[in-house]
């Protein structure tokens, strides 16, 4: 999973209570208990998400792909410039798109989009999902099916589990400048748990590089890992699981 990580918040107290601003004629500062009312109650007030411009995310499954147009030969499209033009994924593509094995009528998968391009996305997947003889990414690789990932990529029998999903190929494209970087991430991660919770899930796992608690740490991400650290194709990565719960605000 491709990512960068900064959030910045702006408290909504100054549009909220204007009249607490101080006033040029009126320089006397509001009593103790005041100030201190005045102090926790915009703790207590929501955050607001930084401006995302022209951001869409749409959820397509194939029940509703139709609907989108051209929306999601983009995304694998863009998947391919990822995974396989710049990473150099050993992975399936045919007329420039990039797909795989799990990419079946049980995914979800989550774009963001800004003015016909792509700049994100993700796939979701449940646990309960079958295809020949493949579930999902983290239960195959423990049971030996995937060459490129080790068996021991769980610390316990990967579970399976209407409530728990799995998620892949996350991703932020080349176009956003690194200004947006992060804003883009948190928006995407947002979209992702809601789609999840959406589809009944409380959890979500998946692989992500070795550094995922610093970056977790700074978009609000409840996470723990799940495995043991091991490397696909040069990037160090672990199994991690999240808690979706209360970040999809």
């Amino acid at each position: 999973m491709v990512q960068s990580l900064r959030i910045e918040r702006v408290h909504r107290a100054s549009s909220v209570f204007p009249e607490l601003e101080p006033v040029v004629d009126a320089p006397a500062a509001p009593r103790p208990t005041a100030q201190r009312n005045i102090f926790s109650l915009r703790r207590s007030l929501p955050s607001r998400r930084p401006s995302l411009g022209g951001i869409k995310a749409t959820t397509m499954s194939f029940r509703s792909m139709h609907e989108h147009g051209t929306l999601l030969t983009k995304y694998l499209e863009a998947r391919k410039s990822i995974f396989i033009d710049r990473l150099h994924w050993q992975v399936g593509e045919v007329d420039g798109m990039e797909f795989d094995q799990y990419d079946t009528p049980a995914c979800r998968w989550v774009v963001l989009h800004e003015f016909g391009e792509i700049i994100g996305g993700v796939r979701l997947l449940p646990t309960t999902a079958e295809c020949g003889i493949y579930s999902y990414m983290l239960r195959d690789a423990q049971r030996g099916l995937l060459a490129s990932l080790p068996t021991d990529v769980l610390f316990f029998e990967a579970p399976v589990n209407p409530n728990i999903w799995e998620a892949s190929r996350f991703f932020i494209t080349d176009i956003v400048p690194s200004a947006r970087r992060a804003v883009v991430q948190q928006e995407l991660f947002r979209n992702m748990t809601l789609a999840a919770k959406e589809n009944g899930a409380s959890r979500l796992l998946g692989i992500v590089p070795a550094v995922w608690s610093r970056w977790s740490r700074r978009l609000g991400v409840g996470a723990t890992p799940i495995g043991a650290k091991f490397s696909i194709d040069g990037t160090v990565s672990q199994s991690v699981l999240f808690n979706i719960y209360g970040h999809t605000n």
